[in-house]
């Protein structure tokens, strides 16, 4: 089988000098980037990747921030999407693979991060519509309760993934996906919607 830098140089053959060299060399160099690990950037002594892979879909890094409380630096949010965008209308519409993650900048209880994510959540949904997230939202909140103590470091990733919503502590899934991408959609919310957790964080998830 022809490898891929001989598959370049019988195509350049039947285009004109110029013009081939310098698509050879931007081919080339695509394909020894394909091979680089997504770069990162730097959020609080946090590397976040510009790019993720979710059930085999890639993401791109559409903001993230740090969630202050007070004086306390809590944790930096990344958002990956399919379709980078600044609107949260725009962020909420989308469908299928996407994933909300967070790293930890201190040592919180569970109890903690899911008593602010319940305010939010009401905060951001009506009555009827609570209502009808609520079982399954329960069931979401109940899973991450599970892990009693966060940790400095430690990363949560919330994933839709099939069309259900699921949640893995470094990598590792944590209890049973919960179904619906509406669960994802609810969560996002609380981060880019009109009540979010946090205005600068919602800011910096936007892309602004």
């Amino acid at each position: 089988m022809p490898t891929i830098a001989a598959a370049i140089r019988k195509w350049a053959a039947r285009v004109p000098a110029p013009r081939a060299c310098a698509l050879a060399a931007a081919l080339a160099l695509a394909v020894v980037l394909a091979g680089v690990p997504a770069r990162a950037v730097e959020i609080d002594g946090i590397d976040v990747a510009e790019a993720v892979q979710v059930d085999g879909t890639p993401l791109q890094l559409n903001g993230a921030g740090t969630r202050t409380v007070y004086i306390v630096k809590a944790y930096v949010a990344a958002l990956y999407v399919p379709r980078r965008s600044a609107s949260p209308e725009a962020l909420l519409a989308q469908r299928g693979a996407r994933r909300l993650s967070l790293t930890m900048l201190a040592d919180l209880s569970a109890d903690w991060i899911a008593e602010r994510f319940v305010k939010a959540l009401q905060a951001n949904h009506r009555g009827p519509e609570f209502e009808r997230l609520r079982p399954r939202l329960e069931r979401l909140i109940d899973t991450m309760l599970t892990l009693g103590q966060t940790h400095k470091g430690e990363r949560i990733d919330i994933d839709v993934v099939g069309g259900a919503t699921r949640v893995s502590v470094d990598g590792h899934a944590l209890g049973p996906a919960v179904p619906g991408e509406d669960v994802f959609g609810a969560i996002l919310r609380i981060f880019v919607g009109a009540h979010p957790l946090d205005e600068d964080l919602r800011r910096a998830m936007l892309g602004r």
